[in-house]
């Protein structure tokens, strides 16, 4: 009988059959293969309890980090109030607005948002445009030009976030390359990049954010060459080639024309060099000529003739929007002397178109902005529009007294109603336009929210200049909207449909230039970016207001007397810490 070899011996051990012959050693086996089981799980569950409390630690931590680095600052701004009130005058209207627990707690749940989205996105999307944060990655949205990055600088530094900031200004200056082979929106780069990095030298003085500034600002400037002076709304940063979307017919859209104004005469006060300013400042002495007796102007114009397409749509919201703003705004920029009298002029002609399209709801009588098409009105209203409080109240100081309460009280009609667009949906954020219908009052239309600023914006204006506090209540529920709805562990995202809450994969820049910057500053004391000395352009970024001393032109084009300059109070240390390096 032959004998088996070792490795066969072995191998038997392997044959189930071995086991089932021998039920003790089978029972011990499975014990065996129970504990393993059990050992390697928790072992797994461990590591993950371990990772899941590295991330709480870590979060402490940078909460530890902000508060210690604004302890000083936050202790200089207590002492400065004494505890007490600080009056604030707005329209004859005196009001006390008291540093209280309750406001400095919401405002420091503000800035920890922005801790999270900034963190976030240089953690998964330096240096790129925008985050989308279920992917992690970042998105090239703009030609590579660091829009969130831009966007963000100063609200870091209002924020007192200096060591954000000051990665953000290192990245600036060894990094953002304008010389792309993009066809860029002059619009957006001019508010977004041009205004971020003003804003930022105007904070800062650091002169790093003005170079970078003229850089981009000169490769925009082509897009004016055109017989009115109305700019084409697309240039390739690097070859130049200016020219308008295919899908306008070649006209140019009101709102990226008539939005650069801001940014362009506070690059020619801070340079010296009047070119910017004469640009901007062209488009708008053209647009008077024709100027319509309702000062409401359809969102298309011809940049060859200089006329408005009556075909198109005239709105205050998406295209129209932003232009109707920078009226008043220059004007406020300009220190409301005779150099820029006719924007007031002509805005206060378009408030009074803008009441033409006024109508309330039923039942519940909401104030709304309708949208004219030719002869008819439809009862559609953006929530982009609703920057339009905001604008009333900041823009009814300028009437007198009586028509000044009749803006003013329109202007808080309007704000409810917007307010409204979000208290209306399960998710408690608004869509992107309503539909007004008889007996119904509002439905959501288009019902994405995309982070939008609009609203919180005009809580801010009408908490000012009110000293309401019902306003700082209504932008806290919105806060805590975009907490619960469109916060992850990567960042902020949209909504796809604000009526289920399905998310989506975008943070958008102007979420931390804008929404999270208007929040911070509504429950701040007002003095912090006063509007008596910042004017905000209209992606958030504030523009410190100086004097004007160009020539004014009267209507013939012939110089007159030089404008005198305005006094402006300097920002002192009370006043909040953004005054540290002014």
């Amino acid at each position: 009988m032959a004998r088996r070899s070792s490795s066969s011996s072995r191998w038997r051990y392997l044959h189930p059959a071995y086991y089932l012959k021998r039920p003790k050693r089978l029972a011990f086996l499975f014990i065996v293969f129970v504990v393993a089981t059990f050992a390697v799980w928790d072992r797994q569950s461990l590591v993950r309890e371990h990772e899941a409390e590295i991330t709480k630690l870590q979060e402490q931590l940078n909460r530890l980090q902000d508060q210690l680095r604004n302890a000083g600052d936050s202790k200089q701004l207590r002492e400065d109030s004494t505890h007490t009130t600080d009056k604030v005058t707005h329209n004859d209207n005196v009001w006390e607005s008291e540093i209280d627990p309750i406001n400095d707690q919401r405002r420091e749940k503000v800035k920890e948002a922005m801790l999270h989205a900034w963190n976030s996105y240089v953690k998964y999307a330096w240096g790129q445009d925008e985050l989308q944060p279920q992917t992690k990655n970042g998105v090239n949205s703009f030609g590579g030009l660091g829009a969130t990055l831009v966007d963000s600088l100063d609200t870091l530094y209002i924020m007192g976030l200096k060591d954000e900031f000051q990665k953000a200004r290192e990245w600036v200056a060894t990094s953002l390359d304008f010389n792309k082979d993009y066809v860029a929106s002059v619009f957006e780069t001019t508010i977004r990049v041009v205004g971020g990095l003003l804003s930022a030298y105007d904070l800062s003085g650091d002169k790093i954010f003005l170079e970078k500034a003229k850089d981009i600002a000169d490769r925009l400037l082509p897009a004016w060459d055109t017989p009115t002076g109305i700019p084409y709304n697309r240039i390739n940063l690097a070859h130049g080639n200016p020219h308008n979307h295919g899908w306008t017919g070649g006209e140019s859209i009101l709102a990226d024309s008539g939005t650069e104004q801001l940014e362009f005469i506070a690059l020619s006060q801070r340079t010296g060099d009047p070119k910017y300013q004469q640009k901007a400042e062209k488009v708008i002495r053209q647009l008077q000529k024709t100027y319509p007796s309702d000062g409401l102007l359809p969102i298309y114009i011809n940049p060859h003739s200089g006329a408005a397409a009556s075909y198109s749509t005239v709105t205050f919201g998406a295209m129209g929007d932003s232009f109707y703003e920078y009226l008043l705004k220059v004007w406020i920029q300009g220190n409301k002397t005779d150099a820029v009298k006719h924007y007031r002029e002509m805005w206060e002609t378009s408030m009074e178109g803008l009441l033409s399209l006024i109508r309330k709801s039923t039942p519940s009588s909401f104030s709304y902005i309708c949208e004219k098409n030719g002869g008819s009105l439809s009862n559609k209203m953006d929530e982009l529009a609703c920057f339009v409080p905001g604008m009333l109240a900041l823009g009814s100081s300028g009437y007198g007294s009586e028509k000044a309460e009749k803006i003013l009280s329109l202007s808080k009609e309007l704000v409810w109603t917007c307010y409204n667009f979000y208290q209306s949906t399960p998710t408690k954020l608004a869509g992107e336009n309503y539909f007004f219908h008889d007996g119904q009052d509002m439905s959501v239309g288009t019902s994405w929210n995309i982070l939008r600023p609009e609203t919180v914006e005009s809580l801010v204006y009408l908490w000012r200049f009110t000293g309401n506090k019902t306003y700082q209540e209504w932008g806290w529920n919105i806060f805590q909207a975009f907490e619960k709805n469109s916060r992850i562990d990567s960042g902020y995202v949209g909504l796809k449909d604000v009526n289920t809450g399905v998310k989506d994969n975008m943070m958008q820049s102007f979420f931390l230039a804008e929404t999270l910057k208007y929040l911070y500053l509504l429950f701040s004391p007002p003095s912090v970016i006063s509007f008596d000395e910042w004017v905000f352009n209209t992606e958030a970024h504030p523009l410190k207001i100086t004097p004007r001393n160009d020539k004014v032109e009267n209507d013939e084009g012939a110089e007159a007397k030089p404008q005198s300059k305005a006094v402006i109070r300097p920002f002192g240390r009370k006043q909040g810490r953004i005054s540290d390096h002014n």
